[in-house]
């Protein structure tokens, strides 16, 4: 069983940044792939980005290549979103989950309660 708790969302101006942290318990974090997503109002849950669970390959949505990091942190188990030069259109809830799949960012087995992210333009 790992539960997942998101923290770190707050409201910022276009061009700030943000770092997002999602805590897991479980002795099995390590062994998950984790991912970020976020859902707009009134838009669908998007993929953000994902790491192996050594950290070794991450992924990224095109719309933030270049401005978020994900990393974690595997003795902390704990996964982070470095969000730099964000926009309003960043604005969003942003969830963690711990995937099931590399690649497939659809299968998940954990989902956490999310953060709200607000970027005022």
């Amino acid at each position: 069983q790992v539960q997942l708790v998101e923290s770190g969302g707050g409201l910022v101006q276009a061009g700030g940044s943000l770092r997002l942290s999602c805590a897991a318990s479980g002795r099995t974090f390590s062994s998950y792939v984790m991912g970020w997503f976020r859902q707009a109002p009134g838009k669908e849950r998007e993929f953000v980005a994902a790491i192996t669970w050594r950290g070794g390959n991450t992924a990224y949505a095109d719309s933030v290549k270049g401005r978020f990091t994900i990393s974690r942190d595997n003795a902390k188990n704990t996964v982070y979103l470095q969000m730099n030069s964000l926009k309003p259109e960043d604005t969003a809830v942003y969830y963690c989950a711990a995937l099931t799949r590399w690649g497939n960012w659809d299968a998940y087995d954990y989902w956490g309660q999310g953060t709200q992210v607000t970027v005022s333009s």
